[in-house]
């Protein structure tokens, strides 16, 4: 079973409404568990950072890390963060260890940030995207795999010590 995990500020509150109705309505076909941790209303202003340290505490805490040999390394959960623009969101929660977040644009760059890089966390930007095109990235998203071979070390240097 995948976690999913749900975090937006309040720009991005009606867009993380809709994705979370939509990923609802797939949790027994697809297995899914959705938990939405905020924020509650598209009025009231809130930091954007504290939505994408939510989300990134629990992909960081929970996704399964083979250390020895990051090839055997699974997801089993999966982060969304939506605000104004997503690049907030996107670099807040980057700065935690293992989490690999990605702002996608659109259905190539959430599909290549998953085959290529491994994304764990898919951002995206509530005010730039067409809603029915975020629905379809996040399918996207959630549906393809990592590809491994030639991007493995890629990937593992991503999360290595920098210095």
């Amino acid at each position: 079973m995948i976690k999913i995990w749900l975090g937006s500020d309040h720009a991005g509150f009606e867009l993380k409404k809709k994705v979370v109705h939509h990923l609802q309505k797939l949790v027994v076909e697809k297995g899914f568990e959705v938990h939405d941790l905020g924020s509650d209303s598209a009025t009231e202003s809130v930091d954007y950072p504290d939505y994408a340290d939510a989300v990134a505490r629990k992909i960081h805490a929970l996704t399964l890390i083979d250390t020895k040999n990051p090839a055997n390394s699974h997801i089993t959960e999966i982060g969304i963060l939506v605000c104004g623009s997503a690049q907030g969101m996107a670099m807040r929660a980057n700065k935690y260890p293992f989490v690999r977040a990605a702002l996608a644009w659109n259905i190539e760059s959430a599909r290549l940030s998953r085959e290529h890089n491994d994304a764990n966390i898919l951002c995206l930007g509530c005010r730039l995207l067409d809603h029915d095109l975020a629905l379809q990235m996040v399918d996207i998203f959630l549906a393809t795999p990592f590809a491994g071979g030639r991007h493995q070390a890629r990937v593992a240097k991503i999360s290595a010590p920098i210095g």
